[in-house]
């Protein structure tokens, strides 16, 4: 019995992992004033379960962020910005798979 519910359970995490998508997003985060904001921005990004990578582009104050979507959602990346003080927008929709020419993190 309980040999079939692990089962049951361990079939059913990989159908899930299988499932979720990555996808990058590209967010404003037009507060960013000065050259420690991307850390911090960058920090509190990281630091959602669920996101893979974080890019943030001082000079054109924007940060591009790739995530697991079953695991986070665009509202909590931006909740997360706006938590570390540095309110944030969507500025594209969410995409499949990371996109080229990320910026870099200054």
């Amino acid at each position: 019995m309980k040999l079939k519910l692990f089962s049951a359970l361990f079939l059913a995490s990989i159908s899930m992992s299988a499932a979720a998508t990555m996808r990058t997003v590209d967010l404003s985060v037009p507060d960013m004033n000065c050259a420690a904001c991307p850390i911090t921005v960058k920090l509190a990004l990281t630091q959602v379960a669920g996101v893979s990578e974080v890019s943030v582009d001082y000079p054109n104050r924007r940060a591009m962020v790739t995530y697991e979507d079953t695991l986070v959602s665009v509202d909590a990346l931006i909740k997360a910005t706006t938590n570390a003080g540095y309110p944030s927008e969507l500025i594209s929709r969410p995409t499949q798979g990371k996109s080229g020419g990320s910026p870099d993190a200054r």
